[in-house]
């Protein structure tokens, strides 16, 4: 009887360690500094999401200064100082307003290509996070070819593959000016490397995920089918170039190649109605849908005061989450909690069949938006807000063709809907 006991003990330990190590949520921040006293709002974000023990890990996704503020070092090191304070490591990619537009006399007339580099040193100077408790990540700076590069990233957590790549808005700063684009150029060519490169060494990891993470739009709605030279011309002048081709091209191909759930999220660059918008918008070579990636652009309302998170437990089918999280700050600009708003698109808002594209697969869960409301926040954490803000209406008026769910946008209840399946892995 002892001898039973102990083995179902063992066994109940290992199915308890099996599920922990599957489960994880990481958060999503940009855009929350504006000028210099929003650096307090930073760190007041920071510290309630640090405050949070599901939240293993944070991803600053751009835009650590507005585009109007001066490019000077001693913003840039005070910046870095705030973030290396964070409780939680924080994997930082670079934004538009961090290098691309200090060339604007706002911004001090700065040559963005020396800002990049400078940023680079500063932020990215070893192989870790930031943080007080760093993560350790890859960068392509390891690859001599790729030796600058250091911004562009990847890491690994829970059988899921991460990606972290320097490609920012406005157009991944493709110039219309003439001469050679260089600094376009080289990194586009960097990015394909490094994205095909991850993708491989996730496929030969057995990873069950792939998410890759960027701070500009890449504007998946517009198509254009391939040129057999389209590598070797980078037009100058041509004001209408797409500056994100080469990287749309490199996630299809990624996507091919990996053949499991590929996930994709960029910044909107201007608020969305319920915070975020999931689809399934990339095209191949063919025109058909590429059916294994999905889209997450965020267009927080008030990103300032909000982040995104994102749950995954690879013992959940669909095996991802996604809401808006809400840091209630009393007047006296303290943080007191964290509050859960959910804000996932009804059924009505989830994107339709269009130009004749199937409906988006079952990477993500989701579920009717209800309106609620926060638990109370322990004694340390402060008083979180009694009461959540209704759901904004929904985007259509007349709901699209029943499609598989995508999406999940949980309430306080931690166990996933049942029923959904993964078809990238058969599960």
């Amino acid at each position: 009887m002892s001898r039973a006991f102990a083995v179902a003990c063992i066994v109940v330990t290992m199915q308890t360690a099996y599920a922990e190590a599957t489960s994880m949520s990481f958060a999503i921040a940009s855009d929350v500094v504006n000028k210099p006293a929003d650096e307090a709002t930073l760190q007041q974000m920071l510290d309630a999401i640090g405050r949070d023990r599901n939240t293993s890990f944070i991803v600053y996704d751009g835009n650590l200064k507005s585009e109007a503020e001066p490019c000077r070092d001693t913003l840039y090191n005070t910046r870095q100082q705030i973030f290396d304070s964070s409780r939680k490591p924080v994997v930082l990619l670079p934004g538009g307003n961090d290098w691309a537009s200090c060339n604007i006399s706002q911004a001090g007339s700065y040559d963005p290509v020396e800002r990049l580099d400078f940023i680079r040193q500063l932020f990215f100077g070893d192989s870790n996070s930031l943080g007080q408790t760093p993560i350790s990540v890859i960068r392509e700076s390891d690859v001599a070819r790729f030796r600058p590069f250091r911004e562009n990233v990847r890491w690994q957590a829970n059988g899921i593959a991460f990606i972290g790549l320097n490609a920012p808005a406005p157009n991944n700063h493709y110039s219309t000016a003439g001469g050679r684009n260089g600094e376009f150029e080289d990194r586009s060519v960097a990015n394909a490397f490094w994205l095909e490169h991850a993708v491989e060494t996730a496929r030969r990891a057995d990873m069950r995920a792939v998410v890759v993470i960027l701070q500009g739009d890449p504007d998946f709605a517009r198509y254009e089918r391939r040129d057999r030279f389209a590598w070797l011309r980078f037009s100058r002048g041509d004001t209408s170039r797409d500056g994100f081709l080469e990287l749309k091209r490199s996630l299809v191909k990624a996507a091919e190649s990996f053949r499991g759930p590929m996930i994709v999220i960029h910044n909107s660059g201007t608020p969305i109605a319920k915070g975020f918008r999931i689809d399934q918008p990339l095209h191949n070579d063919k025109g058909a849908v590429v059916a294994n990636l999905t889209r997450i652009a965020i267009g927080l309302k008030n990103p300032q005061s909000q982040w995104l998170e994102v749950e995954s437990d690879l013992n959940w089918r669909p095996p991802f989450r996604v809401r808006v999280r809400d840091v209630t700050i009393r007047p006296n600009t303290q943080v007191q909690g964290l509050a859960s708003q959910a804000s996932a698109p009804a059924a009505s808002s989830v994107p339709g069949v269009e130009n004749g594209a199937p409906g988006p697969s079952s990477f993500f869960q989701q579920m009717q938006p209800v309106q609620q409301h926060p638990a109370p926040a322990s004694a340390s954490d402060g008083a979180a807000s009694n009461s959540a803000p209704q759901m904004p209406p929904l985007l259509n008026s007349n709901p699209p063709p029943a499609l598989p769910p995508i999406l999940s946008t949980p309430s306080n209840a931690t166990t996933p809907a049942s029923g959904a399946s993964n078809p990238a892995t058969g599960q």
